[in-house]
């Protein structure tokens, strides 16, 4: 129970000081310091996350950060695939699916390293492009579109895929998909992508608990411990925040995916 609670709080704390997309290594973490399988991890990984998400969504809403019609829009969406993950997760082996995880977080630890290198050229080049969802100039609410409809659709659909299949909140698919096809500024895309988050885990938490694989000694204290980090991390990320973090961030991802390739064939 200790090293669950301990374990959450670390994963809290990735969370506060990384933003949305920090929660991906809650179920490494839960693997190699649990030794239980990827399928048995990922909803403990997803209980822990949305609620961690869904404390920081609380926030967000009170200083009026989230975008609440879009984030319902993209979590309902989520939240009919995310169910068909989990069931999709009890069904390739375990091998393979941390596998799969591993490269996730490959291609998380990529994108996170490049992006701490080149967000000086992204800001040059955000107005040359334009968004499918922008926001009205008077009331700064989204005038919805089919394409924006579409848009976010789509990417709340992949994010619940995942979110059952791998027990991932879907933070770094949702913050990235909100600046590409919205108009948000970082802080409205980030609290907007943790009220997602917190609705689509809830699904598939849910789901677990009610076809019994959701293992509660191990979930409970997890997720204390993640609450616990998340509110521990929000006094020290606008200390820390910043690209030497990112990249910290991204070589310890890296890290832990080589070590489940490893794991998974050795």
């Amino acid at each position: 129970m200790l090293s669950s609670l301990i374990l959450g709080f670390a994963v809290g704390l990735i969370l506060a000081l990384t933003g949305a997309g920090g929660g991906i290594l809650a179920v490494p973490m839960l693997v190699f310091g649990t030794q239980i399988e990827v399928a048995q991890a990922g909803p403990i990984g997803l209980m822990a996350v949305g609620m961690a998400a869904a404390l920081g969504a609380i926030l967000g809403l009170r200083a009026g950060a989230v975008r609440y019609r879009a984030a319902l829009l993209i979590a309902v969406t989520g939240m009919l695939l995310s169910p068909a993950g989990l069931w999709l997760a009890r069904r390739i082996d375990n091998r393979w699916l941390g596998v799969l995880f591993a490269l996730v977080l490959l291609y998380v630890a990529y994108n996170t390293f490049r992006k701490s290198y080149s967000a000086r050229h992204a800001m040059a080049d955000a107005p040359t492009r334009q968004p499918v969802c922008v926001r009205g100039p008077a009331d700064g609410r989204f005038v919805w579109t089919r394409p924006c409809a579409r848009a976010l659709a789509l990417s709340g659909s992949i994010a619940g895929l995942l979110s059952g299949l791998l027990g991932v909140g879907g933070g770094f698919v949702m913050v990235p998909a909100l600046q590409r096809y919205t108009d948000l500024p970082m802080q409205p895309a980030v609290a907007t992508s943790l009220a997602v988050i917190a609705l689509i885990s809830t699904a598939g938490v849910v789901t677990s608990a009610a076809g019994g694989t959701l293992a509660w000694g191990i979930a409970l204290p997890f997720s204390a411990g993640a609450l616990a980090g998340m509110l521990g991390g929000r006094t020290l990320s606008a200390r820390l925040a910043g690209p030497h973090l990112q990249r910290a961030f991204a070589a310890v991802s890296a890290a832990v995916a080589i070590g489940m390739i490893a794991k998974a064939f050795l």
